[in-house]
């Protein structure tokens, strides 16, 4: 009885190392992945279009990889690494195309293999990242759909160690940005995206509050707020 415990725990510790040797590699390959073909915010689709192997590998070996959200930095990293590689893999399977949108069923009905399960960019999105963490806003700034309305996406995967920077790091440069928060006196456009998900930017105050939160010049108490309208034009690199 005793041996059989001790050799039970033996392979659940031989097992959960290979498992974490599997997120690691994951990691690795897709920063190395993302360093070769992201640029100044845009990706370079027809490059991997025409050399498709270094994505290949890295969406099979994820299609087996387990990480549990009680280990919320690791979960996080994964399944937000996870979007962004599946956006840019769905984008290279229809390419060349002008938007996300010229694929009927992008987001909410073409389901892909990982992590153990068959999901939709839309399941990763709000039932794997929003609703398991609702306090998390922050997703809307790292998460990125292929349009240029989308705040950029970076040339470097996410990280369980530097997840907590990244994440205020993109939110910070969004809220900054003249383009993305356009300010003109008292009366200042904001993305649809604040829109969209209201609930999730107003759980402590105002959008307003949640957008000053984050910038170094503060917008005026009277904003005139409206929204402008998405672009969902491809973010590619040309």
């Amino acid at each position: 009885m005793k041996r059989t415990l001790i050799q039970t725990l033996f392979f659940l510790l031989i097992v959960t190392n290979i498992s974490a040797q599997d997120v690691a590699a994951f990691f690795n390959k897709s920063d190395g992945f993302f360093k070769t073909n992201v640029v100044d915010g845009k990706v370079k689709y027809a490059d991997i279009k025409n050399n498709p192997d270094a994505l290949k590998s890295i969406l099979e070996s994820a299609k087996g990889i387990s990480v549990s959200e009680t280990d919320a930095a690791t979960y996080q990293a994964f399944w937000i690494n996870a979007y962004n590689l599946l956006v840019i893999d769905g984008i290279v399977k229809n390419y060349p195309l002008k938007s996300p949108l010229d694929v009927a069923g992008f987001f909410d009905k073409t389901k892909h293999k990982i992590g153990g399960r068959s999901i939709t960019l839309n399941g990763i999105e709000n039932d794997l990242l929003r609703a398991k963490f609702p306090a998390e806003a922050r997703f809307h700034f790292v998460l990125v759909c292929a349009g240029l309305g989308c705040p950029p996406i970076i040339n470097s995967a996410y990280t369980p160690k530097a997840l907590e920077n990244q994440l205020q790091k993109q939110t910070v440069m969004a809220l900054n940005n003249p383009t993305f928060i356009k300010v003109n006196k008292n009366k200042v456009q904001i993305s649809q995206l604040f829109e969209w998900y209201k609930g999730d930017f107003e759980q402590k105050g105002s959008t307003v509050d949640f957008i000053n939160t984050y910038r170094k010049e503060q917008l005026p108490d009277n904003a005139k707020v409206s929204y402008y309208s998405y672009d969902w034009s491809l973010n590619e690199a040309k």
